[in-house]
């Protein structure tokens, strides 16, 4: 499968996402099998669908097969998608689910613990380290300094705790979304969605110097 920049032209709304009329033309040519209406999707929505799969997978050439595979899946299952979201909803639905199916295939190694990235914590029950706060990682994406040192940082967590965190944090599905995407009951995903976090905030102290309050 050819990946190509994504060049949005007429028909599309200020923030570059297709027209309401102009995705139900779209979605008609789609199943009734237009080619040019392929290569449209593929076009308008491989890049955001590689930086998706990029943020779950971490490898640039699984987050490729994942994208593929993700596209071949929509196009075998266009005729079931029903216009209830919008096709880009749905196709980033798609990419999460043949992610995390990856990951879950994957298993190829023994996953390294999360515990000595979490903080240790001094006799009297204060942090023996004194962090600065973060706060949200979704937040600390948008700031342009620190972006590439934060995606470094979430592919250093461990994949079930990866997965968690951009999904919540990133993709920003709810508790009870995430929860049923990975399999987990909700209160695993709050446990690990907090220790991933912890596990964050301290490999970003780390990479750019600011541990000390």
């Amino acid at each position: 499968m050819c990946y190509r920049v994504a060049m949005h032209g007429a028909g599309h709304d200020s923030n570059g996402a297709p027209s309401g009329a102009t995705e139900a033309r779209l979605v008609e040519r789609l199943k009734a099998g237009d080619d040019d209406a392929f290569e449209a999707l593929v076009r308008d929505n491989t890049g955001r669908m590689l930086a998706v799969a990029r943020r779950l997978v971490g490898e640039e050439s699984d987050a490729r097969d994942v994208v593929q595979d993700a596209f071949l899946a929509a196009f075998r299952g266009i005729d079931r998608f029903g216009g209830h979201a919008r096709l880009s909803t749905w196709l980033h639905r798609i990419v999460v689910n043949t992610a995390l199916m990856k990951l879950r295939a994957a298993r190829r190694r023994p996953e390294e613990p999360i515990g000595p990235l979490l903080p240790s914590f001094a006799d009297d029950g204060h942090h023996n380290d004194a962090y600065a706060d973060w706060g949200d990682p979704e937040q600390a994406l948008a700031r342009e300094e620190t972006r590439h040192v934060v995606r470094q940082a979430i592919q250093r967590l461990p994949d079930s705790y990866r997965s968690v965190l951009v999904l919540r944090d990133i993709e920003e599905l709810d508790t009870r979304h995430a929860a049923d995407a990975l399999g987990l009951t909700e209160n695993a995903v709050k446990i690990r969605l907090h220790r991933a976090r912890q596990a964050l905030r301290t490999l970003l102290a780390a990479r750019l110097g600011e541990g000390s309050a």
